[in-house]
């Protein structure tokens, strides 16, 4: 399967850019989203990179909830994933892969909800990601976080190849609202 996934990478980042810039259309914090936050809980959010879906009124609905923030870390391609508390409109530095990131001495957090960019999902909540597998190894590490992709709904795809490695989203917000299946 893996021999699949650099191909639909390759389609679905072409999708994207499409809808990005043809498309005004914000990412809106969807009711459901925003019930599931309270007071005290740790968001990770992201800075969008080029036409990634940009999350900044989902984060900007966690903080007026009572959350506080935190950004990825990145260092390299090999290198775990951390996230640094951060507060909207806190200055950022340049890091690897045109990300923009706390600086490295901020304090680290533990996330209780994870939003993360992607480049596809699907109607099980299978992500597709950028290869190198910063959050599905953050997701391991962080187990109870609520896990939320943020999308267009034009990268959602019938079904993913997924891995062994690959782990599942809880929801996934769109500029039509939000994908997700009910905790049991």
């Amino acid at each position: 399967m893996l021999s699949d996934k650099p191909a639909l990478r390759a389609r679905l980042r072409a999708a994207r850019d499409l809808f990005a810039a043809e498309s005004s259309t914000a990412i809106r914090a969807p009711e459901a989203f925003v019930e599931k936050l309270t007071p005290g809980m740790i968001v990770a959010t992201y800075c969008p990179v080029g036409s990634e879906a940009d999350p900044t009124q989902l984060a900007a609905a966690a903080a007026e909830r009572g959350c506080a923030l935190a950004l990825p870390h990145v260092i390299d391609r090999a290198a775990p994933i951390r996230f640094l508390a951060w507060e909207m409109g806190a200055p950022l530095v340049a890091g690897p892969f045109g990300l923009r990131q706390p600086d490295a001495a901020s304090p680290e957090v533990a996330p209780d909800v994870i939003l993360t960019p992607l480049i596809g999902y699907d109607p099980r909540l299978n992500r597709l990601g950028q290869g190198a597998g910063h959050y599905d190894r953050a997701f391991a590490r962080f187990e109870k976080a609520w896990r939320v992709g943020v999308a267009w709904s034009a990268q959602q795809v019938p079904a993913l190849p997924a891995d062994i490695w690959d782990v599942p989203l809880h929801a996934v917000v769109t500029e039509q609202g939000m994908l997700w299946h009910a905790e049991p």
